[in-house]
């Protein structure tokens, strides 16, 4: 009988790196709960790595404020208050009617059959009534608008406001409690077929916004 292949260990980076794409996908899909704990133990466990790659992709998150960390060294996802939530609403507002209205120029017809397929799997997720299916995929409806832009320090910032935002989308998706895609998803194609850039930016600022708002105790 041969002896067991020995196992070559991961190289750290790709290990931190491995984790950190996890846990981000996570956090921005709301798969994990607002104020949900966790522990460099948890992740080294889960992921099968040592504390050093758990330690750098915590690190990074909290960075980009998907994770908080507390003066006690407890690692959670954020638990917004309303004033953030309010802040994280008006970035929105600022940042995503402008990607919108950059990409306008570039909204050619494959273009929007591609977001109204998008649009239609949307429709899928809320019969399912699949919160991190719809958050995925409502993202996905916005992501793939916005890169027509061809603005990526806009894109990112964006990214990073729905990054935070991630477990606090899964509890408006409850208390929105949506039997039909979002209604500003059809005046945004609407707007775009027609070349209409104060209805786009009307239309994307308002889906951007609107729910969140309602989520302010």
């Amino acid at each position: 009988m041969q002896p067991p292949i020995p196992r070559i260990p991961e190289p750290t980076g790709a290990a931190h790196d491995r984790v950190y794409r996890a846990l981000r996908t996570r956090i921005l899909h709301g798969e994990m709960a607002p104020g949900q704990a966790l522990t460099l133990r948890g992740i080294g466990a889960e992921f099968d790595v040592s504390m050093t790659p758990a330690r750098e992709a915590v690190r990074r998150l909290v960075a980009e404020g998907a994770l908080s960390l507390s003066s006690s060294g407890r690692v959670a996802t954020p638990l917004l208050s309303n004033e953030r939530i309010e802040e994280l609403a008006s970035l929105r507002a600022l940042l995503e009617p402008e990607l919108a209205s950059r990409a306008l120029p570039r909204a050619h017809l494959a273009l929007i059959e591609r977001l109204e397929t998008i649009n239609a799997r949307v429709g899928q997720m809320v019969a399912r009534h699949d919160a991190a299916g719809y958050i995925r995929m409502n993202l996905e409806f916005h992501r793939t608008l916005y890169l027509r832009a061809q603005a990526p320090a806009i894109l990112a910032l964006t990214e990073t406001v729905w990054l935070q935002l991630g477990p606090t989308m899964s509890s408006l998706y409850g208390r929105l409690n949506r039997s039909d895609p979002p209604a500003h998803h059809k005046m945004i194609l609407g707007a775009l077929k027609a070349g209409d850039e104060p209805g786009l930016r009307l239309a994307v600022r308002t889906d951007a916004t609107q729910g969140l708002r309602m989520l302010k105790n």
